[in-house]
């Protein structure tokens, strides 16, 4: 499987990405191993997370969604279009 995520940054900024493995990239991220932007902002939370089946489609919902504004992505956040995630998840 294939996910798009937002993960919430320790100073309440919202990082979008891509992974084939969400509780790698989530570790990854918490270990600042993840993307640059990440690596000052541990710990991250998953707050929104989407399955796909391709890599492609994957790639093209993060690209729709780092074009969305900040209001638009808390709004996906919390009308939970992605999959259910437990409330204090942080994956690692």
């Amino acid at each position: 499987m294939n996910y798009t995520y937002i993960v919430e940054c320790k100073d309440g900024s919202l990082y979008t990405g891509w992974t084939n493995n969400i509780e790698k990239r989530m570790e990854d991220h918490n270990h600042k191993k993840g993307a640059k932007y990440t690596r000052g902002r541990a710990p991250v939370r998953l707050v929104h997370l989407e399955i796909f089946h391709t890599k492609e489609e994957a790639l093209k919902r993060e690209h729709a969604i780092k074009s969305m504004t900040r209001k638009q992505k808390e709004l996906l956040i919390i009308n939970g279009k992605g999959a259910c995630l437990p409330e204090s998840n942080t994956l690692g």
